[in-house]
């Protein structure tokens, strides 16, 4: 954000009287900041792609891929997305531990870099459907473990990926293979990595695992996908990762194996990294109250919009950076739990808040919101819907997605009458669509 309450010169406050609340508001110039910063760092031989699970909205996804992004996507949905904001075949990746039949026709229909296959069984039914020259990933489950992760994914048991060594004693089903080329690996160790060294670590790590695995059983390194794992600060004592730091170590490693494989792609993948600054969650408190001597801010929006906010699931609840928007100038001198409309006592987007004085209407903004909001949430819990969605880009507001409405809700369900059951009659009942 250009200003704390105001985006690209635009008062968050305008945009709520304008757009309504709940909305989020996500900050082009701020996508594109922190994409070059990266960007211009970053050995050249390293591709950044936009994982589109982080925000899958068309217009962030357009936005990055305008600046130089591939695009790495995880459903037919995000597929088609990936198509609508203007990737090209050849900058797009498919990945996931369980692809239908239908995923895997579409990825081949379009013709994208590689599916990034995640068992010996899915390499195999992909290579079914293929004709030849279809071009494969392995995903590695590696053998070393993850560093600084705040949730591993590799490493350990997990359901992504085929383990080291299992793929080691697999060079009879690679030869198999009558339609798929395998051109490299993919590798992804956990997510929110704050420690450069980490990093560093797993990079190498995973640089070396595709050395290996190529020496052994025999496929080229044409790309090889080191996962990424940027993690970006949301809680107290958390700092954003030192990029000159970052970029440093693994440029290093990266520079080593480009040496020895010349013309091989390295990919580098995120989404919270690219998206997650860019982005307020913005909701207005309907109510004020007390509560056994604690003060309560009840919202219009909460965890079903923004589950990671409300942080289900964690061991100790911590809050994400949460302002005032109407008085920002004033000393917050309060504490206040601010909370959402829902009907459980897990719907917390922040516990004893440091806050101005808040009353009735104000506008409340959680920062550092763009990545894992609605699309991680659980957004039909009591039949709220989707917020609406807006893109500030070149000192313009645009609306990228409709809030949804009571006939978006219920317009795809259909209403069976109740059977009649009379004594000795027979059960009968009729459909109807929602009413318009």
């Amino acid at each position: 954000m250009t200003d704390a309450y105001a985006v690209q010169g635009i008062p968050v406050a305008d945009l709520a009287d304008r757009f309504g609340t709940p909305l989020y508001v996500y900050d082009a110039e701020v996508l594109a900041e922190t994409y070059t910063a990266l960007r211009r760092r970053l050995h050249p031989a390293v591709d950044v792609f936009y994982s589109a699970k982080a925000n899958p909205n068309v217009s962030v996804c357009a936005v990055m891929r305008s600046l130089g992004a591939g695009l790495e996507v995880s459903s037919l949905a995000e597929l088609a997305t990936a198509r609508w904001a203007g990737a090209q075949p050849s900058d797009v990746i498919f990945l996931g531990p369980g692809k239908s039949e239908e995923e895997l026709r579409a990825c081949l229909e379009y013709g994208i870099a590689a599916v990034v296959c995640e068992s010996l069984d899915e390499l195999a039914a992909l290579d079914r459907i293929s004709r030849p020259g279809t071009r494969a990933l392995l995903r590695v489950n590696p053998a070393f473990s993850t560093k600084g992760a705040r949730l591993s994914m590799g490493g350990k048991p997990r359901q992504f990926g085929i383990d080291h060594e299992l793929l080691l004693r697999s060079g009879a089903a690679l030869r198999a293979l009558r339609n798929v080329r395998v051109i490299g690996i993919h590798a992804y160790m956990g997510t929110r990595i704050l420690d450069p060294d980490g990093i560093v670590q797993n990079t190498a790590g995973i640089l070396a695992a595709a050395r290996e695995l190529s020496a052994e059983l025999g496929f080229p390194l044409e790309t090889v996908d080191i996962g990424g794992g940027l993690g970006i600060a949301y809680f107290e004592n958390e700092k954003d990762l030192d990029l000159d730091q970052l970029t440093e170590g693994v440029n290093a490693v990266v520079a080593e194996f480009a040496a020895e494989h010349p013309g091989c792609r390295v990919i580098m993948e995120l989404g919270r990294y690219l998206a997650g600054r860019c982005g307020t969650y913005v909701v207005r408190a309907r109510y004020v109250k007390q509560s056994k001597g604690e003060w309560f801010v009840v919202t219009d929006g909460g965890m079903n919009h923004h589950m990671a906010a409300v942080g289900v699931g964690s061991f100790v609840k911590r809050n994400f950076p949460i302002r005032s928007i109407d008085h920002h100038d004033a000393l917050a001198d309060r504490r206040y739990t601010v909370t959402g409309p829902l009907c459980t006592p897990d719907d917390v987007l922040g516990r004893k808040v440091a806050l101005p004085e808040v009353r009735p209407g104000d506008l409340i903004g959680v920062e550092r919101s763009g990545a894992y909001g609605p699309t991680s949430s659980p957004v039909l819990f009591l039949s709220h819907g989707y917020p609406a969605e807006v893109l500030v880009s070149r000192a313009t507001a645009h609306l990228v997605r409709h809030r949804d409405t009571v006939e978006d809700l219920l317009g795809r369900q259909i209403l069976v009458d109740p059977p009649t059951t009379a004594a000795g009659g027979p059960e009968t009942g009729t459909a109807e669509t929602a009413p318009q």
